[in-house]
């Protein structure tokens, strides 16, 4: 479903990403975890290209695309495979709920405007805002803001849903009603790859985690092993420190 291979991204002197092969099979939760820098959101946005690898390939579902020569055509495939998820929402301001998310069925699936809207309003029905079809982004919560951002990501069909830490801009009390809506989306079938530093997030939406640091893919394991079980001295260090903050 999703491979990387070889992919390396440095931005000057730094290096953020070195070397990193990776599979990821269609149905996994996948969640990056990982000190600040080590490279999470970078990989996450390397998989739709709002990021390019100095080199390596990316495949995702039916596109494939190698840093060394691609088209524009390969680009627009890649990016129709997957959609993201963004951790300050990105909604369009001056457009309701219900236009934010009809607006990419009409501009990028170049559906009618009469589709558009059905299929809009029944995935905000979908994501409990049927409500607030006509209201617009500043009169909603962080959460419900959410909420809308991740209907306009399944309105486009994705094969992989991204999220870049979609609950750290949300108060405590909307974390879980988030983390209610991922999983029942994951339950469904829908890969996913998140970014996240909450460990409780992490550890009950996850299948799979995978721990960065330094650019390089430390640790790769189900939940249970990581937190309980892990060997790695660099996973150990990094859960001590979390383990420490929150205390």
């Amino acid at each position: 479903m999703i491979q990387l291979e070889n992919i390396t991204k440095s931005y000057k002197k730094n290096h953020v990403l070195n070397n990193i092969n990776l599979t990821i099979s269609k149905g996994e939760v996948v969640t990056l975890i990982g000190p600040s820098g080590a490279g999470k959101t970078t990989l996450l946005r390397l998989l739709n290209w709002l990021e390019v690898p100095d080199s390596g390939k990316i495949t995702v579902a039916d596109a494939a695309i190698d840093a060394a020569k691609y088209t524009k055509h390969d680009v627009r495939n890649l990016r129709g495979q997957s959609s993201m998820v963004f951790q300050h929402y990105n909604l369009f301001k001056n457009r309701t709920v219900l236009e934010n998310v009809a607006d990419s069925l009409i501009v990028v699936s170049k559906m009618k405007k009469k589709d558009a809207f059905e299929k809009a309003e029944a995935l905000l029905k979908k994501v409990g805002m049927s409500d607030k079809l006509l209201d617009y982004p500043a009169n909603l919560s962080g959460g419900q803001q959410q909420r809308v951002g991740i209907a306009r990501a399944l309105a486009v069909d994705p094969k992989v849903m991204l999220f870049d830490e979609p609950t750290s801009a949300l108060d405590p009390e909307w974390v879980g009603e988030i983390l209610h809506l991922i999983k029942e989306i994951a339950a469904q079938g829908m890969t996913m790859i998140l970014v996240s530093h909450e460990m409780r997030f992490v550890r009950s939406v996850a299948t799979r985690i995978i721990f960065l640091e330094h650019g390089e893919l430390v640790e790769d394991s189900n939940p249970k092993d990581l937190f309980e079980k892990s060997k790695n001295v660099r996973t150990q260090a990094f859960l001590q420190k979390l383990t420490y903050e929150e205390e």
